[in-house]
């Protein structure tokens, strides 16, 4: 099995520069890497605040911190930041023509033996390892959000994933201290997203026929079945617009009505209403400090 020492991130966003910080935590040289070199600034500042926290609560030493930022940069150069990679994990918009771009490049800039893994939440890998020359050496990381609170990555094989990329995809888990569960099948949405949306899509349905108001809905999930937030309000962590894209990939390969994007969904997101991130989803977040 390849040894991993240096790993790329693509996409600084909300997934991206966590995974790359639990790397640089974990001893592995680090690169994240977007395009947008604001979003880079943002991420690395996020990281450093977030850190810093972890420092007074003591569950990190000072020294344990330094040295993790001296593991970790930033790029907005996909070929200059995939040059050594080991693994690269891509964390873009859940978008499977963007995803396909992005793994060209990679095939063109990356060496001949790097892994590539998607952090996608939904898409399997085999719809997007047809455009490198190295199917095996694609897999599924799927982390959760948030990667640096979140104790769990699904790591899914296609038929053409070899045992040792999945391996080495599990090995490097253990390295960033996350349990990773191996999946032999592949499947749309795997297994915690496909259960979740059962509940999401039970729990949209009541609220759109109005048997129930959607915070009263959040509260009967938290009560009586004893999750730590309702439905609603995991979709306002999630993103809003992370879960329409999510129903609309869904619904483009099965086809089933039932798996098109929520009315009340698409309506949110045609009004910027996006959940945390904006201020404003289901819930009004504009007058309370969100913390990542």
């Amino acid at each position: 099995m390849n040894e991993v020492k240096n790993v790329t991130i693509i996409g600084s966003g909300s997934m991206g520069h966590q995974i790359g910080m639990l790397c640089a935590l974990g001893g592995y040289e680090t690169v994240i890497q977007d395009i947008n070199e604001k979003a880079l600034q943002d991420a690395e500042s996020k990281l450093h605040a977030i850190m810093d926290r972890w420092v007074s609560k003591e569950k990190i030493s000072e020294d344990d911190k330094m040295k993790a930022f001296q593991r970790l940069g930033f790029s907005q150069d996909i070929e200059v930041a995939v040059q050594n990679a080991d693994l690269v994990i891509e964390a873009v918009t859940e978008k499977l023509d963007v995803k396909r771009e992005v793994f060209k490049k990679l095939e063109a800039y990356a060496p001949p033996h790097t892994v590539f893994a998607t952090n996608s939440s939904t898409i399997v890998n085999s719809l997007i390892a047809d455009v490198t020359e190295r199917p095996d050496k694609v897999v599924n990381m799927h982390f959760f959000f948030p990667p640096l609170v979140m104790d769990l990555v699904e790591v899914v094989k296609s038929d053409k994933t070899s045992d040792e990329t999945a391996q080495l995809a599990m090995e490097v888990c253990r390295e960033i201290n996350r349990t990773g569960v191996l999946l032999e099948k592949e499947i749309s949405g795997f297994v915690a997203n496909r259960i979740l949306g059962a509940l999401q899509k039970e729990a949209v349905s009541l609220y759109e026929q109005g048997i129930a108001d959607f915070k009263d809905i959040d509260l009967i999930c938290k009560k009586a079945l004893n999750h730590p937030i309702g439905p609603f309000e995991l979709m306002d962590l999630s993103g809003l617009d992370v879960a329409q894209f999510v129903m609309e990939q869904r619904y483009q390969e099965t086809g089933d009505p039932a798996d098109k994007p929520f009315t009340c969904i698409l309506e949110k997101v045609e009004k910027g209403e996006l959940g945390r991130k904006s201020g404003k989803g289901f819930y009004d977040y504009s007058k309370k400090a969100v913390t990542k």
